[in-house]
């Protein structure tokens, strides 16, 4: 009877020894923001239509599950590129991306779990060489760089949302851009020249808009005054002067008015106010 008792609790030691130890293998539990997918080692192998989402799970221990984090991820990557001319840029990107929900099943056919190393660090370098390799330092650092900038997330996100890589690019970012400090200053001092004439000629186009504006006044003015001076005849100018005599005349001011007695047979007015 001892010898039975001792052989169940032998059993019953043996079965929680094996439960303890495939436990990790059969009791699977996904967190927020994972997703997996079941390798059948004796069955189809690598089931890519049934992704497993977040939850517990139960499967058989001989087979396994791969869990992938589907959350959006961020890459940054250090790197030395050529520009046109062969000279050599130091550039800092970032990436922020996240593979396809429902395609997780090809992306570890492909690549396995490591896609980030396999996939998508080669794939942005490439493509940053790529662009970086069409333009000038000058235009990297300073001119066009809002340009290549968009031709990288361009051609970059091209790449990895291909069927075959299944994945989704959110953002990339250029941190920072780096050159040789004689090629730096030269280009800071090439722009600081172009500003500076660029002043100069905003400047100069003040001016001669100014200038322009005199002149076409002064003509106006002198017009003006040659039409006058063409309309004033000497019957006109006594006429008006008499009208004038007249109503200071009749001022309540002092006066005295010598009729044709100026050069040109026009009154003379005379009075203290």
């Amino acid at each position: 009877m001892e010898k039975k008792i001792k052989s169940v609790f032998v059993v019953i030691g043996i079965a929680v020894v094996l439960v303890i130890m495939f436990s990790a293998m059969v009791f699977i539990t996904l967190q927020p923001g994972e997703k997996g997918i079941i390798f059948r080692k004796f069955g189809d192998g690598l089931d890519k239509k049934n992704i497993y989402n977040a939850g517990f799970h139960i499967i058989a221990p001989w087979n396994e599950m791969f869990v992938y984090d589907v959350r959006e991820q961020k890459v940054d990557e250090t790197m030395d590129v050529l520009d046109k001319n062969g000279l050599s840029i130091h550039v800092d990107v970032s990436v922020r991306f996240y593979p396809l929900y429902d395609k997780i099943g090809e992306l570890h056919e492909k690549f396995g779990t490591t896609y980030k190393d396999q996939l998508v660090k080669p794939e942005v370098r490439s493509t940053v060489r790529q662009v970086m390799g069409r333009f000038s330092a000058e235009e990297i650092y300073s001119t066009k760089r809002k340009e290549v900038e968009a031709a990288i997330i361009q051609e970059t996100e091209a790449v990895l949302k291909l069927p075959q890589n299944n994945i989704h690019m959110t953002a990339l970012l250029i941190r920072s851009i780096n050159l040789p400090d004689k090629i730096k200053h030269a280009i800071e001092s090439k722009l600081k020249q172009e500003q500076e004439a660029k002043a100069y000629q905003y400047k100069l186009e003040k001016e001669k808009s100014e200038a322009e504006r005199k002149k076409i006044a002064a003509e106006g003015e002198a017009i003006a005054n040659q039409i006058i001076n063409n309309s004033l005849t000497t019957s006109l100018l006594k006429m008006r002067g008499i009208e004038a005599t007249i109503k200071l005349s009749e001022s309540k001011n002092s006066k005295v008015v010598i009729i044709g007695s100026g050069a040109d047979g026009m009154p003379l007015i005379l009075g203290n106010n």
